[in-house]
């Protein structure tokens, strides 16, 4: 005998379960709403036949990760009282439940015994046979055990009991909100480049993850793109706890599957059919694709800045690569980008090989997006101090050197971006620089194939 044994018995007294307040679900609608963070908001409507006066009604098929609180009730009537029960049925439920009462146990071997079960704690047992002794069990697991019924207050599903008031009896609709946790959603990015660098293939897909303990059949979907601040809930209940080439000449996109649109700070994305979405599921669906997006491919240097040469006056480092393109009408996008991660591609002549990934946060139209792809493996910087001088007590002046070497068969640029800090200015260089901000410039240092090139500067501090 084992668990499974077990679990069979307990089955069994559940088909027994009649709870005569609890009628068939009669649903006419259900929305479902998910956001970013782990937050879900959940619209049933449904239909119940209600008793005139004081009655009580159940409804079960709730999230096992309700938030009780938040509930929300539209009805022709009153609601005194509203209860979530959460209680459900599990093997140790019914033991503990059954401390101090007779059970029967049967073990491997067909041996019967009887007795009053007096504590249990995970697989231990100990029980009072009826001989009055004392029988220890440390594995419950070798054997079946039975009991006379299923004790009051154990549940099945999770269940919202409500105790209303109505002046006629008859069949009522009534409309439940709450929000849930165990409800995310994603956006992942598929990014195919072209043999030129120049241009990407763009697929984008949502992933919406559901452990809210909970099954939403035939459900219109909703997801929001955007940080939604919500409090942090005391945990008072219980909670659980392939891209394919395609000829671009013949290439037709397929019609989008929701539609967008701005909603109070945030955009809201509709699903245009209703989808089912099952508990302890990953859904998958295509939210965009575009063709031939321009991109630029540039390589980019992060200078360490002051505090790199306080402890190594001679640092060689990598170079990133980084892909960016324009999010707009003209380059054949032009829409929000949600959240979510972005993998890339590209053809070696055979076959798809994956270059690199990275993540975009919520992004609207007309905004740059840019993404790192790697380090470069043929180009390499070296960056070191070549000489301060103290001028006076509140100003200094370093010189330094930042040399990137191009190991590659063609020209390229990079951009060698330093972060100075305050009270600066820098009295030479010989290349010039661009001011990004207070604190950082950039150097634009063109470099010849399978060649070096320095660039030098020097900085003045007066604090």
């Amino acid at each position: 005998m084992n668990m499974k044994i077990i679990a069979g018995t307990i089955l069994m007294l559940l088909s027994f379960i009649s709870v005569s307040q609890t009628q068939p679900v009669d649903r006419k609608a259900l929305y479902v709403t998910v956001y970013n963070n782990n937050l879900g908001v959940i619209r049933d409507i449904r239909n119940f036949n209600v008793k005139s006066g004081i009655s009580e009604i159940n409804m079960t098929d709730v999230a096992q990760m309700i938030d009780p609180t938040s509930v929300n009730i539209k009805f022709d009537g009153q609601v005194l009282e509203q209860n979530y029960r959460y209680d459900l049925v599990s093997l140790l439920k019914i033991l503990e439940k059954y401390i101090d009462k007779s059970v029967s146990m049967i073990s491997e071997q067909g041996k019967s015994i009887e007795g009053t079960l007096l504590s249990i704690n995970n697989t231990q047992i100990v029980l009072r046979t009826t001989s009055g002794g004392l029988l220890m069990i440390p594995d419950i697991s070798k054997y079946q055990i039975t009991v006379g019924s299923l004790p009051e207050g154990l549940i099945t599903k999770p269940t919202l009991v409500w105790k209303i008031s109505s002046k006629t009896a008859g069949n009522k609709e009534i409309e439940l909100s709450y929000q849930t946790q165990g409800m995310n959603w994603h956006a992942e990015y598929v990014a195919v480049l072209d043999k030129n660098d120049a241009k990407i293939d763009l697929n984008s897909w949502v992933s919406i993850e559901n452990n809210s303990g909970a099954t939403y059949p035939e459900a219109v979907l909703k997801l929001i793109a955007g940080d939604v601040n919500i409090i942090q809930p005391q945990p008072y209940y219980r909670a659980y706890m392939d891209y394919q080439e395609k000829n671009a000449a013949t290439y037709e996109a397929p019609p989008q599957q929701f539609e967008e649109k701005a909603f109070f700070e945030y955009h809201i994305y509709n699903l245009k059919n209703p989808t089912t979405i099952n508990q302890n599921e990953t859904k998958q669906i295509s939210l965009f694709e575009a063709k031939n997006v321009n991109v630029n491919k540039k390589y980019l240097y992060r200078s360490g800045g002051y505090y790199r040469y306080y402890y190594s006056s001679n640092q060689t480092n990598k170079v990133a690569v980084v892909i960016e393109f324009e999010n707009n009408e003209k380059n054949g996008l032009g829409m929000p980008f949600p959240k979510g991660k972005v993998r890339l591609y590209k053809s070696d002549g055979q076959s798809l090989e994956f270059i690199g990934e990275d993540m975009v946060d919520h992004t609207p139209k007309d905004e740059k997006i840019k993404l790192k792809v790697g380090d470069a493996f043929d180009i390499v910087a070296e960056e070191k101090e070549l000489d301060q001088n103290r001028i006076s007590d509140k100003v200094f002046e370093y010189t330094y050197e930042v040399k990137i070497k191009n190991r590659k068969n063609e020209n390229i640029e990079v951009e060698v971006e330093r972060t100075l800090g305050s009270d600066w200015q820098i009295l030479s260089s010989n290349i010039p620089y661009e001011k990004k901000d207070s604190q950082t410039v950039i150097f634009k240092v063109k470099v010849d194939k399978n060649k070096e090139q320095a660039l030098n500067f020097k900085v003045r501090y007066a604090y």
